[in-house]
């Protein structure tokens, strides 16, 4: 049987895929790139065996799903990928639109919980395309901050952080906050900060899918180890110094251990006393 194996096609999965893109490491399954939420639905509907889906979505529905061991995208501290982009302080966009991205449920949970415990204030969230790294890109729709994610985060952040190279004084005054939600995270709790996780169908033969696990890690493994070439063929794809790039993939982290367990843990817990999932617990694939 050939697993149907989801991918996010974002600079910050290189390092777990790099390997098997180029032949050094082999999976034997079927890849199939989709941005979060769109992997999120796909896992959902049985579409695919295995995947990287947002952890917000592996605690809706948890009695779905097997992690897979020590395989994650966090950080501890600053994310760089994960921003919201602000023309006032955080504490003043109450009652101001911030347009949210469609595309991370993970983050939009995080970014409410920002703002309802460490901002203290309540913002009028709208839906937006955060794949849009443009300030013109969202024509007439007014608002005061934006969430963004992925690589236009990156390649936003880098603009404004290389007026330079990039000159333009039109971002710098619609953009003079940002606010790394990795970075508030660790303000508020100390804890690293999980974006996304690896996660089977509990359906799914298990010996295929401890040997997709396995193929996972051996690859996760050789991209760590080649951030290098990584961070080269980042640069090409976003425009993003290849120096950016390195310091970006150096700054995430693609395990699973007990420390990541315990921030995990801690913000499915603030989202269950939130009332935005249900109460459940971490169940795993066993280890490969």
């Amino acid at each position: 049987m050939t697993l149907r194996v989801g991918r996010i096609p974002y600079v910050n999965c290189y390092p777990v895929y790099g390997a098997i893109d180029r032949g050094v490491v082999s999976i034997g399954a079927e890849l199939v790139d989709g941005v979060p939420t769109a992997l999120n639905r796909q896992m959902a509907q049985g579409q695919l065996d295995i995947s990287v889906i947002s952890a917000v979505e592996y605690a809706r529905d948890a009695t779905r799903y097997l992690l897979l061991p020590d395989l994650a995208i966090s950080c501890d501290g600053a994310v760089r990928s994960v921003v919201l982009f602000s023309c006032r302080p955080a504490k003043e966009l109450g009652g101001r639109r911030v347009l949210v991205s469609r595309s991370s449920m993970t983050s939009v949970a995080l970014l409410e919980l920002l703002f309802e415990h460490l901002w203290d204030s309540k913002p009028i969230f709208v839906p937006a395309d955060a794949e849009i790294a443009d300030i013109g890109g969202f024509g007439d729709v007014d608002h005061d901050a934006r969430l963004v994610i992925g690589d236009a985060a990156l390649c936003l952040g880098s603009r404004l952080s290389h007026p330079d190279t990039h000159p333009d004084s039109s971002l710098s005054a619609a953009y003079c906050y940002a606010y790394d939600l990795g970075t508030e995270w660790k303000r508020w709790t100390g804890l690293p900060f999980v974006f996304a996780v690896w996660v089977a169908q509990r359906n799914a033969p298990v010996s295929d899918a401890m040997a997709v696990h396995a193929g996972l890690l051996a690859s996760r493994n050789w991209g760590v180890e080649h951030l290098d070439v990584l961070a080269a063929q980042a640069a090409l794809a976003t425009g993003v110094p290849r120096a950016d790039c390195v310091e970006y993939l150096s700054g995430l982290d693609y395990r699973l251990s007990y420390e990541h367990l315990a921030g995990l843990t801690e913000f499915f817990r603030r989202l269950v006393a939130s009332g935005r999932v249900p109460n459940g617990s971490l169940a795993f694939l066993p280890a490969a």
